[in-house]
């Protein structure tokens, strides 16, 4: 039988890992507030740059899911590396066709409205970025094979040579550079993740060298009919779910006090990411514990922890008075600015729940092979998010930030809701 021990130890690495890599944009804000112009540069990276490089790199966000599923040999390895290694490319190639052609106004200017007064510090940022996806790509690709093989703690290494080098990018870019804000803080952000990227190659080594089998005679053959069936449903997860990004963007855009939603966005983005970072990490876990015995009672009991204590975190943030001291000790936002934050977090406190109990039913739908599922929850929530935004702009009588979180939280519920019943279909048809 599957133990709480069991789940724990595979998952506080990769939950540390991406409660790591949360740390980031809190760290962003961190350095961005204490600089010239942090209204401008906050809402240029956390309305154009950063949502526009993840709607970029969206088809690949799920190579770590579909890697620790299907890399279980050589020639599963090779097929699943090439498909990274093509998207990469296509990929980035996007990336540079909009932040280095007039597209970037295109999209920034006419579809996503975002005022004018933002776009410079944007393209800047944006541009600093073009090497983000490839190296997503190639660290989620490899990352996969090491939680496959039980060395999810050399993700969590990984990881954390990410923030070291961030870190130490943002305090000398601060300190010793003229640069603004956006272009320290993007700088920062492209060399961790490409440091992470690195380590990953030198932390699979002794895998691919020493564990990594030739056949696996109980895997099922890779064929890219195969493998286009299984990712490509589960590709459009992240893919759906990071365009509302820039779609709350271009809505608060167009709500009431858009500059200061703007630039609250980036700042309580990053704290509600953080209190959710430890549920990102639960699908993986769920993916390579299913098999054993007991694992569906014993997944579900550690969900409902990991769920509470996340929302509690957020809500022990939102109601007391740690929001003034995050906010105006630790990153020194200005009094309006600071205010709109913290109301905005109170619409949020449902999210980390949420979060924990999709990785939940995403990871035994992945197990399952039957990603159809996650697709369709995923479609429901875009068109419940679209619907939302498209009402709050019509009525326009609330503050953006707060009307965007309460349609992405309703959505996300909504989502959560579809998955589950996915899920119970597909347990009992097995």
């Amino acid at each position: 039988m599957l133990k709480q021990r069991q789940i724990f130890q595979l998952w506080l690495p990769l939950a540390a890992s991406w409660l790591l890599m949360g740390a980031e944009g809190p760290l962003f804000t961190w350095c961005v507030g204490g600089m010239e112009a942090q209204k401008t540069n906050l809402a240029a990276f956390g309305s154009i740059a950063f949502p526009i490089s993840l709607v970029i790199e969206g088809p690949i966000i799920m190579l770590l899911a579909a890697s620790t599923a299907l890399c279980r040999d050589w020639t599963s390895y090779r097929k699943v590396r090439r498909f990274m290694i093509w998207a990469s490319v296509a990929l980035t190639a996007l990336h540079v066709l909009v932040a280095f052609t007039p597209l970037y106004y295109v999209v920034v200017g006419n579809i996503l409205g975002i005022p004018e007064e933002f776009h410079a510090a944007g393209r800047i940022g944006l541009m600093i970025l073009t090497p983000w996806t490839a190296a997503i790509a190639y660290r989620r690709f490899l990352q996969g094979v090491l939680i496959r093989f039980g060395q999810s703690r050399m993700v969590m290494m990984g990881t954390m040579v990410r923030l070291a080098v961030l870190l130490s990018a943002l305090v000398i870019g601060r300190s010793y550079s003229d640069w603004s804000g956006i272009a320290v803080g993007a700088t920062a952000v492209a060399l961790g993740v490409t440091a992470e990227a690195f380590f990953a190659r030198w932390a699979v080594g002794p895998v691919l060298r020493e564990r990594m089998p030739q056949l696996d005679p109980a895997a099922d053959i890779i064929t890219r009919k195969s493998f286009l069936q299984f990712y490509l449903p589960l590709a459009m997860t992240p893919l759906l779910t990071l365009f509302i990004g820039p779609a709350g963007a271009a809505a608060m855009s167009r709500m009431p006090v858009d500059d200061l939603s703007l630039a609250a966005w980036q700042v309580v983005h990053a704290l509600v990411f953080l209190t959710r970072s430890t549920g990102f990490a639960f699908n993986e876990v769920v993916v390579a514990k299913l098999d054993q015995p007991g694992a569906r009672t014993a997944l579900r009991r550690f969900a409902v922890v990991v769920a509470l204590c996340t929302s509690s975190l957020l809500a022990l943030i939102a109601l007391t008075p740690l929001s003034d001291f995050i906010l105006g000790d630790v990153y020194n936002l200005e009094p309006d600015l600071r205010h709109v934050c913290a109301t905005a977090l109170l619409f949020a406190i449902a999210m980390p729940f949420y979060q924990v109990f999709q990785s939940f039913y995403q990871g035994q739908l992945v197990h399952a092979k039957q990603t159809r599922g996650i697709t369709e929850a995923v479609a429901i929530y875009v068109c419940l998010a679209l619907t939302g935004l498209f009402v709050g702009v019509q009525w326009g009588a609330f503050t953006g930030i707060y009307t965007t979180i309460t349609v992405f939280s309703i959505g996300g519920i909504t989502q959560t809701l579809w998955l589950a019943r996915r899920t119970h279909a597909v347990n009992r048809a097995a």
